[in-house]
């Protein structure tokens, strides 16, 4: 019968390999049936609770929102933050880490095949001398004597190797398959990661850029009151000079114009702390920006409608959501992989190549050697290490089912608080306009009374300085109007592209 290198039989290893090859294709541990149902009622509903009434489209969002919004500053900001920003990239490599990972786990499944080659030397020892009858003094002697009279035995052996060699794991039960499960859902949870770290971007940016173009103009508005107030001041110190006007009338309008011109201080500072803000959420250093964005702008346009889909959209689309919903498929997977422990492990080792005693002679086919092993290990007995692995792991999937449950609520939570906050914001806003529009009618009434000679330039004044803190008023409205906008946007996991 022939036989391996190992003295295996062949029938036997071949026997070994169908046993192997029927048992791999069992799996250990739960199979994973998908997330479970949070919140049925509301995920389902076909509108979210707290939705407006008018402004609100059930259609599906678009994912670059700020594009809605007409500022191609804006824009231009947003694309060069999704493409330097250093919280961004440090995001990305960890996925293209997770994602080596994974291929390490896809890579332990397979074969490793390796190459050798080796030319030992090797001399056999005299043993002639352990035959002899004497006394083991009398052995201890004669060897003694062998070595010093330069007894020695056969010459060296030579020998010259060259082969491959394999070794592969055969999954009997699972473990490796549940391992690369794990793994992958780890790598999508990662990508998830990075998806949601770009929704926080876009709108940390949007909220930045908001804030700056709203200071600014508040700043422009309060110059201007500020001017307004100055006027009103000269003329009711003329007014005192010419004894008509009164001392408190000249200290409460000194009072007011100061109050006023100390507010701008504020705004100078904040303008400067918001272009700093976003030079570094586009990746680059404080002040970068102040040329291009010194100057006052307008604020962005604000949509008419507002598309925000539905809760069921809403759970497909938020990126924390997913994260969540694979880490709990990669902790189920890992029970797999740790009750795989509690089962035997068989590997399969082989060797194909050349020997000879010459070089020359490595290619013939008598040097031809080659062996196969299975080799079978179970760590039977551990006295509770491998029960223990198990337990934790089932723990882990217990902690990931609630983190998942937890993402949901706190998602609906979210969403649902953005569209109250818009909707009460919108409605102020409308409240805003018409004082507005009150402001500029009584400033335009003032003005043809002033010309006509029936009231005052002081009474005139003070109805525009109304009418500009009016303006101010609607100009802080709008923009807390538009942050409630990007604040919806974020919640409705908008903002992030395919990695």
């Amino acid at each position: 019968m022939s036989t391996t290198g190992t003295g295996l039989s062949r029938p036997l290893l071949f026997a070994s390999l169908a046993v192997a090859t029927a048992l791999a294709g069992c799996t250990v541990g739960p199979d994973y049936r998908g997330a479970p149902t949070v919140a049925g009622k509301a995920t389902q509903a076909a509108s979210f609770v707290r939705a407006p009434a008018t402004g609100i489209a059930s259609t599906p969002a678009p994912a670059a929102w700020w594009r809605g919004l007409g500022d191609p500053q804006l824009d231009a900001l947003i694309d060069a933050a999704l493409a330097n920003n250093p919280d961004l990239r440090a995001a990305q490599a960890r996925l293209r880490e997770s994602r080596a990972q994974l291929q390490q786990q896809q890579a332990s499944s397979r074969p490793t095949v390796g190459a050798a080659v080796a030319a030992p030397r090797l001399r056999e020892p005299d043993t002639s001398v352990l035959n002899n009858s004497q006394s083991a003094d009398n052995n201890a002697a004669t060897t003694d004597q062998s070595v010093a009279s330069g007894s020695k035995g056969r010459g060296p052996l030579q020998l010259y190797t060259a082969g491959f060699d394999a070794s592969w794991e055969i999954d009997l039960f699972g473990g490796t398959r549940r391992a690369v499960e794990a793994a992958s859902a780890e790598a999508e949870a990662v990508d998830a990661d990075l998806a949601d770290t770009q929704v926080s971007l876009a709108a940390e940016v949007a909220q930045a850029y908001i804030d700056l173009r709203d200071q600014q103009q508040r700043l422009l508005l309060a110059q201007q009151s500020a001017g307004y107030e100055q006027q009103m001041l000269e003329l009711t110190r003329q007014r005192r000079a010419r004894g008509v006007g009164a001392d408190a009338d000249v200290e409460r309008l000194s009072t007011q114009v100061e109050t006023t011109r100390a507010s701008l201080i504020p705004l100078d500072e904040q303008i400067s702390e918001s272009l700093d803000q976003l030079a570094v959420l586009t990746g680059q250093a404080p002040g970068a920006l102040d040329r291009q964005l010194s100057a006052s702008g307008p604020l962005p346009n604000m949509p008419a409608t507002v598309a925000v889909g539905d809760p069921a959209t809403l759970l497909r689309q938020r990126p924390d959501i997913r994260a969540a919903e694979r880490r709990l498929a990669s902790s189920n997977a890992q029970i797999g992989e740790r009750t795989a422990d509690l089962f035997p492990k068989l590997s399969l080792l082989g060797f194909i190549g050349s020997t000879a005693a010459d070089p020359g002679h490595l290619s013939r086919k008598s040097a031809l050697t080659w062996a196969a092993v299975p080799y079978l290990q179970w760590n039977a007995l551990d006295f509770g290490r491998t029960r223990s692995k198990i337990h934790e792991a089932e723990a882990g999937r217990d902690e990931a089912l609630d983190r998942y449950t937890h993402s949901v609520l706190a998602a609906l939570q979210d969403a649902n608080n953005a569209l109250s906050r818009y909707g009460h914001q919108r409605d102020s806003v409308a409240r805003l306009h018409e004082i507005a529009a009150s402001a500029d009618r009584s400033a335009e009434l003032m003005r043809q009374r002033y010309r006509a000679g029936a009231s005052s330039l002081i009474d005139l004044l003070d109805t525009q300085r109304t009418q500009s803190t009016a303006q101010q008023n609607l100009a802080a409205g709008q923009a807390d109007l538009l942050k409630d906008f990007v604040s919806l946007q974020k919640s409705l996991g908008l903002g992030w592209r395919p990695s």
